[in-house]
């Protein structure tokens, strides 16, 4: 899917797609998590998720290396994050899930992007604006 990029954003912002007729603001995960960005392959993917914020909810495009399943995680398979020592920033892990082939790391999606919630929608809007006056 092609991505419009946008002029003078932060660089884990790639731009905005036209998903369905909406505009959705679509950023890199990993310039987000702050690593190395690496080229974009057939295993590259776009997660569209739904984030909830001060100004309600939106949809954001997240871009990831890769997407090996889809799982339905009940809450009795999710325990709370455990303690990794002082200096580990855990407040983005929402929990850990326990599966048969391992553990699964659970990311609070909503406040790994709320620090980034506030460009996005400025962008939207931004961008829905120009989109109408033809410009």
């Amino acid at each position: 899917m092609e991505i419009h990029e946008l002029p003078r954003m932060p660089s884990f912002f790639k731009g905005v797609i036209n998903l369905r007729e909406r505009v959705i603001p679509v950023m890199d995960l990993r310039l987000t998590f702050g690593m190395k960005e690496t080229a974009y392959n057939d295993r590259t993917c776009i997660i569209i998720v739904e984030i909830s914020g001060v100004r309600g909810s939106s949809l954001t495009g997240i871009i990831v290396d890769s997407v090996s399943e889809v799982l339905n995680i009940t809450d009795d398979q999710v325990e709370d994050v455990p303690s990794f020592g002082t200096g580990v920033d855990q407040k983005m892990i929402l929990g850990m899930a326990k599966r048969k082939e391992g553990v699964t790391t659970l990311l609070d999606i909503d406040r790994l992007m709320h620090t980034r919630e506030g460009v996005e929608l400025d962008v939207v809007e931004a961008f829905e604006s120009y989109s109408s006056t033809g410009r």
